[in-house]
């Protein structure tokens, strides 16, 4: 998934316990007939996003819906991997929805911090952060106790050159956080990759897919699933499974790939000629959202966006950047999509416009806005990473 971290190794440790006796009441998982037309007023989207403070604030600004749903949130949310690509926003997103909500909500992120201006900017922002390595079971107890929690942990990139990691990642670490946490409830962030390519007029997999993907991390993380599946059913603990594609924002994702190289005259590769997208900001709203989803057996989600033709996304980008896309290759009947009919009829379908993100990204690449030079090779075909 385009989200995937490798947040493992860290060492600070907490022991403090939560207050005894907190419940946290979950209304049965059932469909919203109003989920469909809930849609934050794209007029009060900025027009464009100067630098990255603009775009911190964007992508941390809590919905009405998600500001009503942490009311309900018990004491201390834990965020487990929060030093990646997500993690940070996810974070602050809960803390001031918990602030504008009224709600005593300690947000405890955990993480390797590999980049420490992302542990900084969460403790700036009343986060509190915490170290831990997460294929060491002596560390995970030192984390605090928490109902809740979120698990962003994953390994994808170097996969190739390191199987062995990538698989120790994706299922040492599950077992060992299923075994910590029995009791609570866990959005487990997996990823689209789990799916093989269907054809793009089906519409993207759904969850009942069979999951049969090509490559070492899709099965790796296949096999993540399967690890949170098992300790839900033997523990019942309640568990949902989300299977992201692929999450974006200004600094990365499939989108500024293909605006960065529309901008540079470099080819734009068609052999995969479709994709899905969601703005990182939706993404995290949906994900603090899902905690009604989690279930015994563990439940499945996909969450994304809109299918989009990747010659069509090149032409827009080319129109607003004022140069002509260069394309190679041939389309693909086939594409790694999802379907999110799911997902979408509970907590309501991604808010934020593709056009708008669009023009967002645009104007961050020309006017040299900061990017995090970790393309997404949304264009690989055989599982390579």
């Amino acid at each position: 998934m385009s989200s995937e971290n490798s947040s493992l190794s860290l060492s600070i440790a907490f022991t403090d316990e939560l207050s005894p006796g907190i419940e946290y009441p979950i209304s049965q998982c059932v469909p919203d007939p109003l989920a469909k037309t809930i849609r934050l007023d794209s007029s009060t989207l900025p027009d464009r996003v100067q630098n990255e403070t603009e775009l911190g604030d964007l992508l941390t600004r809590p919905s009405p819906r998600l500001i009503e749903t942490i009311k309900g949130f018990p004491k201390r949310l834990l965020i487990l991997g929060a030093g990646g690509k997500m993690g940070p926003t996810l974070a602050v997103l809960a803390k001031r929805a918990s602030v504008l909500a009224g709600a005593d909500l300690e947000v405890v992120a955990a993480s390797r911090f590999s980049d420490s201006r992302a542990r900084q900017w969460l403790e700036s922002r009343e986060i509190r952060t915490c170290a831990s390595d997460l294929l060491d079971r002596r560390s995970l107890e030192s984390l605090p106790d928490s109902t809740h929690i979120i698990y962003l942990v994953g390994l994808k990139f170097g996969t190739t050159d390191n199987p062995a990691l990538t698989w120790a990642a994706n299922t040492l670490v599950p077992a060992h956080v299923a075994e910590r946490f029995p009791k609570a409830r866990i959005i487990a962030l997996s990823t689209g990759n789990v799916y093989p390519f269907v054809p793009v007029e089906s519409g993207g997999a759904t969850e009942d897919h069979a999951l049969t993907p090509v490559g070492e991390y899709p099965n790796a993380a296949v096999a993540r699933e399967r690890i949170f599946d098992y300790f839900s059913r033997e523990n019942g603990t309640q568990i949902a499974l989300i299977r992201l594609n692929y999450a974006v924002e200004l600094r990365y994702g499939v989108l500024l790939d293909i605006a960065r190289k529309v901008w540079a005259g470099q080819p734009v590769d068609l052999a995969t000629g479709c994709f899905n997208c969601i703005w990182q900001g939706d993404a995290n709203d949906l994900i603090l959202r899902a905690f009604p989803l989690t279930s015994s057996p563990a439940s499945s989600w996909n969450l994304t966006g809109p299918c989009l033709r990747v010659r069509d996304i090149a032409l827009q980008f080319g129109e607003v950047l004022g140069r002509a896309p260069v394309f190679s290759g041939k389309e693909s009947n086939t594409a790694l999509l999802s379907n999110t009919e799911k997902l979408c009829s509970h907590l309501g379908p991604p808010s934020t416009p593709i056009d708008d993100i669009v023009r967002w990204t645009a104007h961050w690449v020309k006017s040299g806005g900061r990017c995090l030079d970790k393309p997404t090779h949304f264009e690989v075909r055989d599982g390579q990473y």
